[in-house]
């Protein structure tokens, strides 16, 4: 599985073979309902609920749609159609035959599609329930967690447990750990009994241990989790008379070294191991009232860019291995942007915009999170300006061109609203406070030039960009600092990059993707876990793994 086929993070309804989606009022129910015979890759079977990444790409493609299609839905009961299981989890067998970059690589998207849950509870209103109806095991839990809230079937059977440990030598991956802790408060002593235990805990001592908010005896489940539902969407605002957005398939074209968009493209240079992500300005007229973005649906340029650029991330992240470098530019009308930002900060409040903002900040968290080295190149042509100024400011480095003798077509940036914590990183952070670690004489120099067009000296001067050459340097010095960094080790790059992306203050979030690429990272690798009698090698097969019990 070294070199697995393609993989289509695009999907639909009619395409699900694991979940169905239905609707009541203000309700939307999501039943897990897992095709065992339908895994992405051979090898496996997907029994008991457990799932793989083709598991996963249909949960994010039914949030996503009940986000923009269904603005109507304040509360979506998450649940499980199979009799006495709700979910077991990751595939252990999957796991046992992915290559460690696919391991780690499923459970980032995995992460993403869990924090999203959270992020649309936070910011848009919309409310998740698990309605635990079944037994309930590792990333299955882990999903029921990044709900709102739980309510757990207590009929002497169903339990949540936290099994890695001792079932698999690896930990609870996707947020697991992080949440009985940070979200749930479970004290850490019982955390520590939970996490080391295969059969977990059921009933009472399930909400006593706050693993679960409620628990219900089977005869009044239903009727508890349907009022529960409602009194979590009387907490919301989305709309109840909102008219949703079809979201149309993802107009992407794949050739053999570039995937073509209509507001993005990346050509692929596989020589150099490099890949240069070009995001296009909107062009032509823009709706700047409600009724124009209304009509214009998923065509309206904010919500189409952050569908393509988001699925363009998410393909090089799984399909791309090798190309290390990734060089994002820009080209287009600045001020079209600018004027796009202005609509986005007048409406803001409004559900349709609302979520757009929600995608847009979700897609550049992706770009935070990929373990990739991303450099800005500030060229004649761009627009780095507002939203997309964001994309530079993801970047590891940003390099401007500067053109002192040439004034009309030296390229500028511009600092704007929407630059100032309409787009946080996972910190809670803008990512200009990240980059200037909230000092204020450094922000308050940045906002004094707010909406200026700013060239590359200007830039440099602010702190806004990492260098300034001019068009006699421009190719040479980026020729040097691209091959220079694709020479260096990925793995130690990988961690480097981590490390100064977050710099800011820890939290639960932080500490999800903080645990998965240094903890799990490290953990998957070992033999304890994945050598011959690793416990993730013989899971299944009657053999007891063979550990070597050296602490490192």
């Amino acid at each position: 599985m070294s070199h697995p086929s393609r993989v289509d993070y695009q999907t639909d309804p009619a395409q699900y073979k694991h979940w169905t989606l239905s609707f009541d009022g203000p309700v939307a129910t999501l039943k897990a309902d897992f095709d065992e015979n339908a895994g992405l890759r051979p090898g496996y079977k997907l029994k008991l609920n457990s799932y793989d990444l083709g598991v996963d790409i249909e949960l994010n493609d039914a949030v996503q749609r009940i986000r923009f299609e269904h603005p109507e839905v304040r509360t979506v009961v998450v649940t499980s159609a199979k009799e006495k299981v709700f979910c077991s989890g990751a595939n252990i067998f999957m796991l046992g035959v992915s290559s460690h970059a696919w391991k780690v690589n499923f459970c980032k998207f995995t992460n993403e599609t869990r924090n999203g849950l959270e992020d649309s509870s936070t910011h848009s209103g919309l409310k998740f329930l698990a309605a635990v109806n079944g037994a309930c095991a590792g990333g299955g839990y882990e999903l029921a967690l990044a709900c709102d809230e739980i309510i757990l079937v207590d009929d002497r059977a169903s339990a949540v447990s936290l099994p890695e440990v001792p079932l698999l030598g690896v930990l609870p991956g996707t947020g697991g750990l992080t949440r009985v802790t940070d979200k749930k408060h479970v004290r850490h002593d019982l955390a520590d009994i939970f996490c080391t235990s295969v059969e977990g805990v059921r009933g009472q001592k399930a909400k006593d241990w706050r693993l679960v908010d409620d628990i219900a005896k089977p005869q009044v489940f239903a009727q508890k989790v349907q009022q529960r539902a409602l009194e979590l969407a009387a907490q919301s605002d989305r709309p109840a008379d909102g008219r949703g957005v079809k979201l149309n398939p993802v107009a992407c074209s794949v050739e053999a070294d570039a995937l073509h968009y209509t507001h993005v493209s990346v050509q692929i240079d596989r020589a150099k191991r490099t890949a240069t992500f070009t995001v296009k300005a909107p062009a032509g007229a823009q709706p700047t009232d409600l009724a124009g973005i209304e009509a214009a649906g998923d065509a309206w340029y904010p919500l189409a860019m952050a569908r393509d650029l988001e699925d363009a991330i998410l393909q090089m992240r799984t399909n791309e291995l090798d190309i290390g470098v990734w060089l994002l530019k820009t080209e287009g009308d600045a001020a079209a942007v600018l004027a796009m930002d202005a609509t986005l900060v007048a409406h803001q409040t409004h559900w349709l915009v609302r979520e757009t903002i929600g995608l847009l900040r979700r897609t550049f968290s992706r770009l935070d999170v990929s373990s990739r080295s991303l450099f800005a190149l500030i060229e004649a042509g761009s627009c780095f300006v507002g939203s997309l100024l964001e994309l530079a400011l993801a970047c590891d480095r940003s390099y401007h061109l500067a053109l002192p003798d040439d004034e009309a077509t030296a390229p500028k940036i511009a600092v704007g609203d929407t630059n100032f914590g309409f787009y946080p990183m996972v910190t809670g952070q803008s990512r200009l406070q990240r980059r200037f670690y909230d000092e204020q004489p450094a922000l308050d120099a940045v906002r004094a030039r707010a909406g200026q067009p700013l060239d590359a000296d200007a830039a440099f001067a602010l702190g806004l960009v990492t260098a300034n050459p001019d068009d006699i340097d421009w190719a040479d010095e980026l020729r040097i600092a691209i091959e220079e960094r694709v020479a260096m080790s990925p793995d130690a790059l990988t961690g480097l990059e981590a490390n100064l992306r977050f710099n800011g203050p820890e939290n639960m979030f932080t500490r999800i993707f903080g645990r998965l690429t240094a903890w799990q990272n490290w953990i998957f690798q070992r033999p304890n876990a994945v050598g011959d009698k690793g416990a993730l090698k013989v899971y299944g097969k009657g053999d007891k793994a063979q550990f070597d019990w050296n602490r490192v």
